[in-house]
């Protein structure tokens, strides 16, 4: 009998990839959406709102999963999506006694310590990573056998918000610039879902930090993304965030060494898989 896994947000981004990986690897998948299912074969569609906290019992309830893999996510903020909805996913899969792998953000950083490790605390100075904080720490008190996944800038293709938003410049769409002091370590999104479904076997409990090993600039980062899309990246230009005037974390560089010990899905780092 195929193992049943619940992926919530499946209809994001993210979570697509995971739903494809994990139908490709023999699990029995339910995925849900808030507005729209997508077209991918092998995936059981089911409607849910995870801000609504009886209807993510019922949905948990009627699946039984295995497993949970919890992507929902709303950006820039929704506090009753990021916060409270992993709180419900939570209280619904520690009633059933299902495994949980709850993906985190290191936007729950202000980015003064510059390398952070898994026992780091979260330190938010925006909304959405204070929500994702939040977060944090009702899945760890609802449940403490659940996986919680520290992340980083996901990259896909052209349709990945950092992707279209380089694109968009370089077309001329966007007249904006890229911040050279905030600093982040991008991870491919087949790298990020392939990790997941593996912390969906249980075992692994607490804060993992998942992302690439290249620490790099959204500046760094947009001029790989052009020249991997074809253009020059001469045509973009350089800002900082004191000069935006934004309070955004800048060096939130993830320690991912206890990932790479213990995962087999390889961590690739963007200037690797940029070029392919």
């Amino acid at each position: 009998m195929s193992r049943r896994l619940l992926i919530t947000g499946g209809s994001g981004h993210l979570g697509r990839v995971v739903a494809t990986q994990a139908v490709a690897a023999g699990w029995a998948v339910t995925a849900t959406f808030l507005r729209a299912a997508q077209p991918i074969a092998g995936v059981h569609w089911q409607q849910l709102d995870v801000r609504d906290r009886l209807a993510v019992e019922r949905a948990i309830g009627d699946v039984q999963p295995d497993a949970v893999i919890h992507t929902a996510v709303v950006e820039p903020n929704d506090w009753a999506t990021n916060a409270d909805g992993a709180a419900h996913v939570a209280l619904a899969a520690q009633r059933l006694g299902t495994r949980l792998v709850h993906v985190s953000s290191d936007a729950i950083f202000n980015g003064a310590s510059g390398l952070y490790g898994e026992d780091a605390l979260p330190e938010p100075i925006n909304p959405y990573g204070a929500a994702k904080a939040a977060a944090e720490t009702a899945v760890r008190a609802i449940q403490p056998s659940a996986a919680i996944v520290r992340t980083s800038l996901i990259i896909g293709d052209e349709a990945y918000k950092h992707v279209r938003l380089v694109l968009d410049m370089l077309e001329g769409k966007n007249d904006g610039a890229l911040f050279t002091d905030e600093i982040r370590c991008p991870i491919h999104v087949q790298d990020l879902a392939a990790a997941l479904l593996e912390l969906a076997a249980p075992g692994y409990a607490g804060v993992l930090n998942v992302a690439g090993p290249d620490a790099l600039n959204r500046y760094e980062l947009g001029r790989l993304i052009a020249r991997r899309w074809g253009y020059d990246p001469a045509a973009l230009r350089a800002s900082t965030t004191v000069e935006s005037g934004l309070r955004r974390p800048t060096d939130v560089r993830l320690d991912c060494v206890r990932a790479h010990q213990l995962l087999r899905t390889q961590l690739r780092g963007a200037t690797l898989f940029l070029q392919t």
